[in-house]
């Protein structure tokens, strides 16, 4: 910027420097990344979006691998712009994907689209919050960014779950009751739906995003359902997880 002559930097925000650094965590994957499938796992993608509930993504996570079965998930993220104001990829151990990723990984002509190799990995995804803002794209078909391009090329043979976090007064609008029927009856996805409590801004009402622990136990319900547990107690035999 330019003041009388004299160059003078542009003041950032505080928010910017964090997204900043937390960009800089790594650099963007590029053509060489391989997203690798295991045969005897549940391959599942948390989506993240710009709403403060994005805070419980790693307490998520771990009740994930406490409620499925041993050694049986793999998990990815994925993650919109606005939820990399709510948490520091760097602190999570499960490969985040952002939208930089999308374009580092494709250069040319054969080289992988990343939001399509993301859909062959996984066996489900649960969004877990799903923002208004992401609702109303999932809901007119709109792919702007990674996750938005995840959804729109979705699988529909595999489950897609969400979990919608919001202010009341979102929530009770009618464009969000109009895009939440978009996306339960015509798309067949299934919701796990808010909570009524106090929400971050001090306001009491419905909005909130359901427990962790409710989300998870959706998730590991269906994770479970993958595999078949055998037991032979009476030679003290045990047969764990074994893929349906």
């Amino acid at each position: 910027m330019n003041v009388n002559g004299v160059d003078v930097k542009r003041p950032r925000m505080e928010d910017e420097e964090n997204s900043v650094k937390k960009n800089n965590y790594r650099e963007a994957f590029g053509p060489d990344h391989k997203l690798s499938r295991y045969g005897t796992k549940f391959h599942l993608i948390i989506g993240v979006t710009g709403s403060v509930a994005t805070i419980k993504l790693k307490e998520l996570i771990d009740e994930l691998y406490l409620k499925c079965p041993e050694d049986r998930l793999a998990i990815k993220i994925v993650t919109t712009q606005g939820a990399l104001h709510f948490f520091d990829p760097s602190t999570i151990s499960e490969v985040v994907y952002e939208d930089r990723d999308e374009w580092g990984m494709w250069k040319e002509r054969g080289d992988p689209v990343l939001h399509i190799e993301l859909r062959k990995w996984a066996d489900a995804l649960v969004i877990a919050p799903l923002d208004a803002n992401t609702m109303a794209k999932m809901a007119n078909g709109i792919c702007d960014n990674l996750l938005t391009s995840l959804v729109r090329a979705w699988d529909n043979n595999k489950p897609l779950f969400f979990a919608p976090a919001m202010n009341t007064c979102m929530w009770e609008s009618m464009l969000t009751v109009q895009h939440l029927k978009i996306l339960k009856e015509l798309m067949r996805w299934k919701e796990i739906p808010p909570i009524q409590k106090e929400l971050m801004c001090g306001d009491k009402g419905y909005g909130a995003m359901a427990s962790v622990q409710m989300i998870a136990s959706i998730i590991a319900s269906d994770v479970k359902n993958r595999f078949a547990v055998y037991s032979v107690t009476s030679e003290n035999v045990r047969f764990d997880d074994v893929y349906s």
